[in-house]
């Protein structure tokens, strides 16, 4: 092809780029961060990660991959166990597939591999240097993207900070929005720091969501026998109502208390939380029982919640 000299220039540019990009972070490597995943692989399991439940030609369709490659993509994952179908219940004629427990761990190391790997790149440069990175890269996918809008939170799992930052988040908002007092803090310190401590990566997990960097919600899903988990701790940044990440992460909570082997789910709220109510209700959770207790300075009904699995 012949380029006038201004093209060909540009041309070369953008190309070193790429060279200096692809092997900056790995992409000539065998296998992707360390697992014997391909780059197109790991592209998909990350895509999964994000949707509590998704059909094929919605996934071909956002990444932009051939249904025939997709496919055989998708049977690998069957065969290592890394995903399951199940029938979609609004069409009989499509599956939805879902992320195992062994895909969710992999997802997980996978993630901080990559976050890590990047972060040791970033801190390669000074600060100057890396908010003008950050911006250049900005500006890059924004003149090379095809202006469809971004996911609007993405889950990753927790990690250290983020039962801090759980716990002062919720002391905030739900004294500001109900006015329990710190009492409420504590409870939700006691169940951070049990679950911190006693941790069990095949049969609990935290989710945590951000938006932009910032976090804008969390769950987390813990055992409370061999055959019932407990879901603990919903919350939804008010900037991120609206957006059904209080649906995705109780979605995400069923999945993964499937795939763990419980076979049923429960949970303890408020009767003034009607927003979580709803959720829970539509979920498939039913009221148990009722008990009036005063508790962080108010009157209040408590409610347990179940649903089988």
């Amino acid at each position: 092809m012949d380029l006038d000299d201004g093209v060909a220039a540009k041309v070369a540019a953008v190309r070193r780029f790429s060279r200096i990009y692809t092997r900056r972070i790995g992409v000539l490597q065998d296998g992707l961060l360390g697992t014997d995943l391909s780059l197109a692989e790991g592209r998909l399991l990350f895509e999964l990660a994000q949707r509590p439940d998704t059909a094929a030609k919605s996934l071909a369709a956002d990444l932009g991959l051939d249904a025939g490659y997709l496919s055989r993509l998708l049977r690998g994952f069957e065969r290592r166990g890394l995903i399951e179908r199940r029938p979609d219940p609004a069409d009989g004629r499509q599956s939805l597939l879902i992320l195992t427990a062994a895909g969710r761990d992999l997802y997980t190391v996978i993630d901080d591999r990559s976050r890590a790997e990047v972060a040791a790149l970033l801190h390669q440069l000074p600060p100057d240097g890396q908010n003008r990175l950050v911006q250049a890269l900005d500006q890059a996918g924004a003149l090379l993207g095809d202006h469809r809008p971004g996911p609007a939170y993405v889950l990753r799992s927790h990690r250290p900070g983020d039962m801090g930052w759980i716990i002062h988040r919720q002391a905030l908002l739900y004294a500001g929005e109900y006015g329990w007092d710190e009492r409420f803090e504590g409870l939700v310190a006691g169940i951070c720091a049990q679950f911190i401590e006693n941790f069990d990566h095949r049969r609990e997990r935290c989710w945590v969501a951000e938006r932009n960097g910032a976090i804008v919600g969390s769950i987390f899903l813990v055992r409370d026998s061999d055959e019932v988990a407990k879901l603990r701790l919903l919350y939804v940044e008010p900037a991120a109502r609206g957006l059904g990440l209080g649906r995705h992460l109780v979605a995400e909570c069923l999945a993964f208390a499937t795939a763990a082997g419980y076979r049923r789910i429960s949970l303890w709220t408020n009767s003034v939380l009607h927003s979580a109510r709803r959720i829970y209700e539509q979920a498939g959770f039913r009221l148990v029982r009722e008990e009036p207790h005063q508790s962080f300075g108010k009157a209040l009904v408590g409610q347990y919640w179940e649903r089988a699995l």
